[in-house]
């Protein structure tokens, strides 16, 4: 990710880019677990940054069903 982009204007990310918003290990759990959706392109393991957005959704839901 360069300095002139903009997590909203992204549509995919790598993991070390996702790393950014999200931890290292959340990242790759959440992938495991079918919680957090990936892609792969070539060898390159990619988030949509839709499925960031859903996996924030869901963190959201979860938080008012706590409360």
């Amino acid at each position: 990710m360069t300095p002139t982009d903009h997590p909203q204007d992204r549509r995919l990310y790598r993991v070390s880019d996702a790393m950014r918003l999200l931890s290292r290990s959340v990242i790759y759990e959440q992938i495991r677990s079918g919680r957090l959706c990936s892609v792969t392109q070539g060898r390159a393991r990619l988030i949509p940054a839709s499925a960031i957005t859903e996996y924030i959704s869901l963190l959201e839901q979860e938080a008012k069903k706590a409360s």
